[in-house]
């Protein structure tokens, strides 16, 4: 028997005219079935006795992450994993739940567009719950290995389960439409007849248009050819490998190298894994082994290698902007080797103790948490007392859209205006706080134009004791051989700008200065 014919009886069901002139169905025993229907039914592609009465746990663990996502402001990346153990989801399935939570995600613009030529009414009219399970269904449909059949009957089990079951006739409905077409044909129907390049671009890779727009500029003022927006756009919507960095002289690589992670090729005691849940690791549940991007990996050890333009000591450092404490781990484990004494400084207490949390594997007489504001930092009591200092400014993130797929429907524009004045703040109380001959380090997690390169060329115009150092140089010397090249000549020193479709990291920017004066 048929997937499709489980439970269904080869027995013919008798028709008979009803006052209108219809045929109308009735069972064996004569009962009239769609009584009070009206219109032409719509019918999952299984049998009523056949459809699932309970959602399969991966989609139902995609689902109660979108809806997190949509209801709370949550970060898909720190819900999932709880949820899959919630659910106690095994590899397998925990890498179906995975894709089908990020891909929704990141999709999100394009299935809404493709969702909105097949529902009776504007998308803003649906139940955000409805919405989420289309998504979810469209994502299987469109752009993962899952048959249409198996796409359609289990999303509509999930609405059935969690939203209800008039909620499942209309998403069976609508995922039929979607069905029909592939993701190549829908994409050249949704394009066609736009002129704008950025427009389309937008649409086809699914990301705000003012983002896209963003990026081309970010190539362009990082030197680089606006042509490979459609590679960068590409990149940021591929799942992005788990990179795994072992704090020095306290965490080893051997446990992920075990269980098959590889060992990186950007930066040294560096993994990319994929062997599922992370927190399997006991390294990592120690601490001693920690999920850190790899270009995050490494503008902290370029800070931590470069040599200090006039020597003398080094032993204070500052983590200016610490929270959430994956630089500060690494800063800290260098600093130990180094004899110095890392201050990780985070003016929210909960981010603060997320920072407690990351350096708990590091001996706690190498380092200290303080809980103030950045920002002060530039007054007279600070002042110059520092050797290095890392100013991993707030920003937009734009540079990280691949691991956080959510976040790009949540930036603005307006976003950038506002952090670009916090972001001179901070920098400024940081060449205070360094001492004459000491390295400041600003890094973003932006290839945004105003977020990086303008904040350098403000810097340098309003303070003349502030000299921009060769940083492309120190982040070659901190990488293994082979570092594509990613800086850019500003004067006498370099910028560095990394990216993801030619690094495999997310798009993060570093600039070294020292204080002259």
């Amino acid at each position: 028997m048929s997937e499709f014919g489980q439970g269904r009886s080869d027995r013919p069901r008798r028709s008979e005219p009803n006052r209108g002139g219809a045929q109308e169905r009735r069972s064996d025993s004569g009962r009239t079935r769609n009584r009070g229907g009206s219109g032409p039914r719509q019918f999952s592609a299984s049998a009523p006795s056949a459809r699932n009465r309970r959602a399969d746990q991966a989609r139902l663990t995609a689902f109660e992450v979108l809806r997190a996502v949509a209801e709370n402001d949550a970060y898909a990346n720190l819900v999932l994993p709880a949820r899959i153990r919630e659910h106690h989801l095994d590899r397998r399935d925990a890498g179906f739940a995975t894709e089908l939570t990020y891909g929704a995600l990141r999709g999100q613009g394009l299935y809404d567009a493709i969702l909105a030529r097949c529902v009776d009414r504007p998308l803003d009219q649906l139940d955000p719950a409805v919405l989420d399970a289309l998504r979810l269904g469209a994502h299987q449909l469109l752009a993962m290995r899952v048959p249409s059949h198996a796409a359609l009957d289990e999303t509509v089990s999930l609405a059935r389960m969690v939203i209800g079951a008039g909620a499942s006739g209309l998403i069976n409905a609508v995922l039929r439409k979607v069905s029909l077409k592939d993701l190549d044909t829908w994409s050249g129907e949704l394009v066609a007849g736009i002129a704008d390049e950025s427009a389309a671009a937008a649409l086809v890779h699914s990301h705000p248009e003012w983002i896209v727009r963003a990026l081309r500029q970010a190539l362009v003022a990082h030197g680089r050819d606006a042509a490979e927006i459609t590679e960068l756009l590409v990149a940021d919507n591929l799942a992005p490998v788990v990179n795994l960095v072992a704090l020095p002289g306290v965490g080893s690589l051997d446990e992920a190298l075990d269980a098959g992670a590889e060992p990186g090729t950007l930066v040294a005691d560096s993994a990319y894994y994929q062997g599922g849940d992370i927190a399997r690791l006991s390294s990592v549940r120690a601490g001693s082994t920690r999920v850190q991007d790899a270009g995050s990996q490494l503008v902290a050890r370029a800070l931590a290698q470069v040599a200090l333009p006039e020597g003398g000591e080094d032993t204070y450092w500052l983590d200016l902007c610490a929270g959430p404490g994956g630089k500060a781990a690494l800063l800290a484990a260098l600093a130990a080797e180094h004899g110095a004494k890392l201050t990780a400084n985070e003016p929210a207490q909960h981010r603060a103790e997320l920072v407690n949390k990351a350096l708990v594997a590091i001996d706690p007489d190498t380092w200290m948490i303080s809980v103030r504001d950045g920002r002060e930092y530039g007054e007279a009591e600070y002042s110059g007392g520092y050797d290095r200092i890392m100013v991993d400014a707030p920003c937009s993130g734009l540079g990280a859209l691949r691991r956080r797929p959510e976040s790009r429907w949540r930036k603005s524009p307006r976003d950038v205006a506002e952090l670009t004045i916090l972001q001179g703040e901070l920098l400024d109380a940081a060449l205070s706080a360094v001492r004459v001959g000491g390295v400041v380090a600003y890094v973003t997690c932006s290839p945004h134009p105003a977020e990086t390169v303008a904040v350098v060329d403000d810097l340098l115009a309003r303070n003349k004791d502030a000299r921009l150092l060769d940083t492309g140089a120190a982040l070659e010397s901190a990488a293994l051989p082979g570092l594509a090249s990613a800086a850019r000549a500003v004067g006498g020193g370099s910028t560095v700008q990394l990216w993801p479709h030619i690094h495999r990291t997310d798009a993060m920017f570093m600039a070294l200065f020292t204080r002259t004066a």
